[in-house]
């Protein structure tokens, strides 16, 4: 698009910018339910929905010109536009939350019910303006999300995972699930993925940890991403994957699509619920076994969750290495233990010394993410997964987080050390190319070798 072009778009929809701030009166109410209801029936909605926005705008605006004069309405022009501009979000838009989704500096939308809408900001929550008429107007906000995606919510199914046209995640819970009417999660992504650089900027690690980190894909060791909700895990999975080679063959395998890897060969898979009638459920575990047969390079499964935890390691132990995947878990330790729980869900009658030696067999690093009290997103480990002379299995922090106390604001105060322990896949990094500058391990004196 020219910059004339993108110039004239923005001039033109500048109107329904200001008209989103508007309030609406009693009597512009019933005119949008009344247009609302004769688009409804009288035009093909999939068709609008499937344009794009300024041609979707322009195509209501002609129609309902066209119901104004059969009616012989008038009202004021600044009116009209306060008018089009929510019918236009009401019929084939999300409603009261159009304005909240293009705000690129939300990155989560919370609604607890018609009159509470929270949104998240530079990782504070905070409650916004806008509001929905009632439970049902919330209700239809979810049918329109759902509806394209042949997912379905009701009293038998009263819960639902869906994903936006641009990628955002959704989960709605209803009644009698839900005790607050009908709730809506929305987190948000970025068109522009996230870079390490981006990370680096926002101050979630520093240098020698991306560096480091980067150095430990390219190496195809095994790495699993570790973290509570909300602590930037997909996001960081995204960013450590730019470093796979670009020969590579990626398979990324996930509940519901959030990776974006702007490069060549890659392969993705997303999970299915069952249908209607129950039916036609394509699970992760199922998804990795297929995985298998599909020659990766890479397998990059978003986030383990249950018996698919086993399928993963097994393919991390049998000759696919540089394997990515994430876990919730609220430390690296914790994260073992999550891990082996999983295994054991998925039926392995096996002593307790096997599993933990198949997960070491399987995972050579575990990188830790958290969210903190100030809302900023930390990485607050890298550790080593190794077993000792002893047989037993041990982590070693190779990069820390060290809290050192706390703002004024709330503010979470503290730098990023190494340990000074030299992790012992410095010689792998070498057999990889990879020449990694020993003293960025060192802290206060020469760094240990274990």
């Amino acid at each position: 698009m020219s910059l004339f072009q993108r110039s004239k778009r923005e001039q033109a929809e500048q109107p329904r910018k200001e008209a989103a701030q508007a309030v609406m009166t009693p009597y512009l109410e019933e005119l949008l339910e009344h247009y609302k209801t004769r688009l409804l029936a009288e035009t093909n909605l999939e068709q609008l929905t499937a344009a794009d926005e300024h041609e979707r705008r322009l195509s209501i605006e002609r129609l309902v010109n066209q119901f104004m004069l059969e009616e012989k309405v008038v009202i004021p022009r600044g009116d009209r536009e306060v008018l089009m501009s929510r019918l236009i979000d009401e019929s084939v838009g999300f409603g009261p939350l159009e304005q909240l989704l293009k705000d690129p500096s939300i990155t989560e939308i919370l609604v607890n019910g018609p009159k509470e809408v929270f949104i998240e900001r530079n990782g504070q929550l905070q409650e916004s303006t806008i509001t929905f008429k009632d439970d049902a107007h919330v209700r239809h906000i979810v049918d329109r999300v759902i509806a394209p995606l042949g997912r379905r919510i009701d009293e038998s199914s009263p819960m639902v995972d869906a994903r936006l046209p641009d990628g955002s995640r959704v989960n709605a819970v209803i009644p009698p699930v839900s005790l607050n009417g009908t709730l809506i999660s929305i987190r948000k992504f970025r068109q522009d993925p996230i870079e390490m650089e981006d990370l680096l900027g926002f101050g979630s690690l520093n240098e020698p940890m991306a560096d480091f980190i980067q150095a430990i894909v390219e190496a195809k060791m095994n790495v699993l991403i570790s973290g509570g909700t909300g602590s930037g895990k997909t996001t960081l999975l995204n960013a450590a994957a730019k470093a796979v080679p670009p020969k590579e063959r990626v398979i990324t395998i996930e509940d519901s699509a959030e990776l974006r890897l702007n490069r060549s060969s890659v392969v993705g898979l997303e999970a299915r619920p069952p249908n209607v009638e129950g039916t036609g459920e394509v699970s992760i575990r199922q998804l990795v076994k297929n995985a298998l047969r599909m020659r990766p390079d890479r397998i990059i499964v978003g986030e383990v969750r249950g018996p698919e935890a086993f399928d993963m390691l097994q393919a991390m132990n049998t000759g696919h290495e540089g394997s990515l995947t994430t876990v919730h878990a609220n430390s690296p330790s914790d994260a073992i233990n999550r891990v082996e729980g999983m295994v054991v869900m998925a039926g392995m009658d096996l002593p307790t010394h096997i599993i933990r030696e198949y997960i070491v067999g399987a995972l050579d690093m575990i990188v830790q993410a958290e969210r903190l009290g100030d809302g900023k997103r930390k990485i607050v480990n890298i550790s080593e997964v190794y077993v000792d002379e002893h047989n037993q299995v041990k982590l070693q922090d190779i990069f820390v987080f060290k809290r050192t106390g706390t703002g004024k604001d709330g503010e979470v105060l503290g730098h990023f050390e190494p340990t000074g322990i030299v992790p012992k896949c410095v010689e792998r990094l070498k057999l990889f190319g990879i020449e990694f500058d020993q003293s960025l391990f060192q802290k206060g004196g020469e760094p240990v070798w274990t």
